[in-house]
């Protein structure tokens, strides 16, 4: 009896922290890499990897090994909600939504809720310890619009173009920004947004081709804005 106790004990302890487990990756700097392009690559934002390994600037070196903290995955058990969910990892309502493509508060058990860990922790406290409603299904959450564009991708250095954007930022001096330009009349100027496959960036910038649900992509090296292309994406304006 007491070997059987121990193995569903030791089961019990599986399957309660299977779910939650952090995928996080090494990542050995190779010729050419930059924080953007990794930053692109795991889908994670620039600050996040110098925040993970402390870097105190953008300056990587070849050789040089990176931690890459990507995501972790909870699987809804009973008496589980967004909000409880949010401040059991330091993280808001909000962002599970955005991350999990939720519009609502609803969450049903069994259902996988990924999230992006972040070492900053106290960014998200004021808005964890004031955010509890007593009622999560009647709390008011911030609207999100999504659609989908045709997007494109640009350098600072093309033909023609000033390397500073319409709003004022020197992508010249700012190689790791993520900027998009956008028809101002769909995405307004300033919107913080969220674009399928290039990740978190700021509306910042215009252009003449840009009009109507296209956007422009902004990247620091040539090849990467080559090796994009054109695509259809889906955007989320957050804010």
């Amino acid at each position: 009896m007491k070997k059987s106790f121990v193995t569903m004990a030791a089961a019990a302890v599986f399957f309660s922290t299977a779910g939650a487990a952090v995928q996080a990756e090494e990542v050995t700097v190779q010729k050419g890499d930059t924080l953007w392009k990794l930053a692109g690559q795991y889908d994670v934002s620039v600050e996040q990897i110098k925040d993970w390994n402390e870097l105190p600037s953008d300056h990587i070196v070849v050789n040089q090994v990176l931690d890459i903290h990507r995501e972790k995955e909870h699987t809804v058990s009973k008496g589980d909600t967004l909000w409880s969910i949010a401040k059991a990892n330091q993280v808001t309502v909000e962002q599970l939504q955005n991350w999990n493509h939720i519009t609502g508060d609803i969450i049903v058990l069994g259902q996988k809720i990924v999230i992006y860990p972040t070492s900053r922790s106290e960014d998200h406290t004021a808005t964890v310890e004031t955010a509890a409603p007593q009622n999560v299904s009647t709390a008011k959450q911030n609207a999100v619009t999504e659609l989908t564009v045709e997007a494109t991708a640009y350098t600072a250095s093309c033909e023609g173009c000033s390397g500073t954007t319409a709003t004022g930022i020197n992508l010249i001096e700012n190689p790791n920004q993520k900027v998009i330009a956008v028809d101002p009349s769909v995405i307004p100027l300033g919107s913080r947004v969220y674009v399928e496959g290039y990740g978190e960036a700021i509306a910042a910038d215009t252009g003449g081709a840009i009009k109507g649900k296209k956007i422009d992509l902004f990247m620091p090296e040539k090849q990467d804005a080559i090796n994009w292309g054109r695509k259809t994406v889906n955007v989320k304006i957050i804010n």
